[in-house]
C-alpha cells in the first residue's frame, strides 16, 4: 500500500531534472501509492492526487480523485488513520478530482455520522451543471484524448459550502486557507495549510507545461494562472503538493519551478496580446509566438500533455473570439462543398489522395492532413482516400508531441479504419 517517501523524493527530483511526469500517459497506467510526506500529512499519488491532513479533530482531505481510484483512496487513508474525515476541499470541479467521495460518505452513513463537509469555490456548481448538459460531448472528448469508453457522469456530490474569494477553515486548532484563482479552470482553489506551511495547488502545477490550451475544452486563463503561481510563491511554502505529478519541496526549488512556470505563461500571453494589438491574424500569431528560449528545455515545462500552440490559440479565443482574422473563414462554405470544389480542381478524389500520400512521403503530414480531409469529405466512400487518411493521422499521432494532439489524431485514424461506424463512435 505505501511506498517509501525516499522513493517519492527521488522520483520528484528526477522529474525536475530529467522529466518523467506521469500525467502524459493514460490515467490507468499510473501506479497508485500513498506516502506520508510530513508528520500527519498523507500524499496519495495517482493520476489525480489527493492530500490528507490529520488534526486532533479529524481528517481534512484536499480533492478525492477519480471514480476508478475511489476505493483505493479510501483504503489508503484508512490504512494510515482511522480518524473521521471531517472535511473534503475540492480544488476544482474536474471529474478526475471530485468522484472519490462516495466511500467516505457511505462510511459515515454506516457509522451514523454526518458525512464529510465538502467545500469548493462557488463556480463548481455551474461546472457540474454544464457537465450534465454536455455529458455526451465530454464523454467523446475523453474517448478521443485517452482512448477510454465515452462514459461521463451526470450525478455529482454537491458542495455543502462554497466561497467566492477566500475562506479560512479551522479544524483541530489549525487553519487551512482557501484561495480562489482562475487558471486551468474558473473554479480553481489552492489550499494553504498555514500551520504546516504546505500548499496544495490543485492543477496550477502538474510537472509539465500548464494545461492552458486544451483544444476541446472550456476557456483557460493564462495570465491569472501565472498570478496564482506567484501568490503561492509569496506565502513561502516549504512543500507544494500538486493535483497531478510529483511534489515540490524546499523553498529554492519551489520559487524556481513555480516562478519559471509563471514566466512561461506570461511570455505566451504577452506575445499574443502584443501581436493582436498590432493587427496580426491568428495564423501569424501561432507561427510567431514561442516560449522563452531559456525555458524551452525545462523538463517540467515540456509540452507532453498540452502544448504552447494550443495555449496561444486559447489566449486568442479569450480576447479575440472564435474568428481567426481570415475574412474567408468568417462565414465559410460547408466543408463538403469546399472539399468537392478542391477535388474537382485537383482532378478528382484519387488525385487529392495521391498528392496527400506524396506529401506524407516528403514528411509534410500537416499539409497532407488538409488534402486528405478534402478527399474524404468529397467522397466519404473512397477506400483509397481512407487508407491514406489512416496513414496520415497515424503519422501525426506519432509526432505528437502532446497527449491532446496525439489522442485526436489517433481517433481520426481509427475512424478511417472503421468506416462502417459513425465518425465519433468509439473503437
Amino acid at each position: 500500500m505505501f511506498r517509501l517517501v525516499t522513493d517519492l523524493w527521488q522520483r520528484a527530483e528526477e522529474a525536475l531534472r530529467d522529466g518523467g511526469a506521469h500525467i502524459a500517459g493514460s490515467p490507468a497506467a499510473v501506479a497508485a501509492a500513498a506516502h506520508e510526506v510530513a508528520p500527519g500529512v498523507l500524499f496519495c499519488e495517482a493520476f489525480a492526487n489527493v492530500a490528507a491532513f490529520a488534526t486532533p479533530d479529524g481528517l481534512l482531505l484536499v480533492d478525492s480523485g477519480t471514480i476508478v481510484t475511489a476505493e483505493w483512496l479510501h483504503e489508503a487513508v484508512r490504512a494510515w488513520s482511522p480518524a473521521e474525515v471531517r472535511c473534503i476541499v475540492l480544488t476544482h470541479g474536474h471529474v478526475d478530482h471530485v468522484m472519490g467521495l462516495g466511500p467516505f460518505d457511505r462510511e459515515a452513513e454506516a457509522a451514523g455520522r454526518r458525512p464529510p463537509e465538502v467545500v469548493a469555490h462557488e463556480a463548481v456548481l455551474e461546472r457540474f451543471e454544464i457537465y450534465r448538459r454536455t455529458a455526451g460531448y465530454n464523454g467523446l472528448i475523453n474517448h478521443r484524448q485517452f482512448g477510454i469508453p465515452p462514459d461521463w457522469p451526470v450525478e455529482y456530490r454537491l458542495p455543502d459550502r462554497t466561497y467566492r474569494d477566500r475562506m479560512e477553515l479551522a479544524l483541530g486548532g489549525e487553519t487551512f486557507e482557501l484561495r480562489h484563482s482562475r487558471g486551468e479552470t474558473d473554479d480553481q482553489t489552492w489550499v494553504w495549510a498555514r500551520d504546516r506551511n504546505i500548499v496544495c495547488c490543485g492543477d496550477l502545477f502538474i510537472s509539465l507545461a500548464p494545461n492552458a490550451g486544451n483544444p476541446q475544452k472550456r476557456q483557460r486563463f493564462a495570465l491569472e494562472w501565472a498570478r496564482a503561481l506567484r501568490e503561492i510563491i509569496g506565502v513561502d511554502p516549504d512543500l507544494v503538493l500538486p493535483g497531478h505529478g510529483l511534489p515540490l519541496r524546499g523553498r529554492e526549488t519551489i520559487v524556481r519551478v513555480l516562478g519559471e512556470t509563471a514566466e512561461w505563461l506570461e511570455a505566451l500571453h504577452d506575445q499574443v496580446v502584443a501581436l493582436m494589438n498590432a493587427g496580426a491574424p491568428l495564423d501569424e500569431i501561432v507561427r510567431r509566438v514561442r516560449p522563452p528560449e531559456g525555458l524551452r528545455d525545462r523538463p517540467y515545462l515540456r509540452g507532453l500533455y498540452d502544448e504552447p500552440e494550443f495555449v496561444v490559440r486559447n489566449i486568442w479565443r479569450r480576447y479575440g473570439g472564435w474568428w481567426d482574422g481570415n475574412p474567408a473563414r468568417l462565414k465559410p462554405p460547408p466543408d463538403a462543398e469546399l472539399a468537392a470544389e478542391m477535388a474537382a480542381m485537383a482532378g478528382g478524389v484519387d488525385a487529392l489522395a495521391a498528392r496527400a500520400e506524396a506529401l506524407l512521403g516528403e514528411d509534410r503530414p500537416a499539409i497532407a492532413a488538409q488534402l486528405i480531409e478534402w478527399a474524404v469529405q468529397a467522397d466519404p466512400s473512397s477506400d483509397r482516400a481512407h487508407a491514406v487518411r489512416f496513414a496520415v493521422y497515424r503519422r501525426l499521432s506519432e509526432l505528437g508531441p502532446s497527449l491532446m494532439a496525439s489522442g485526436i489524431y489517433r481517433w481520426a485514424a481509427r475512424t478511417s479504419r472503421k468506416r462502417d461506424k459513425p465518425a465519433d463512435t468509439p473503437g
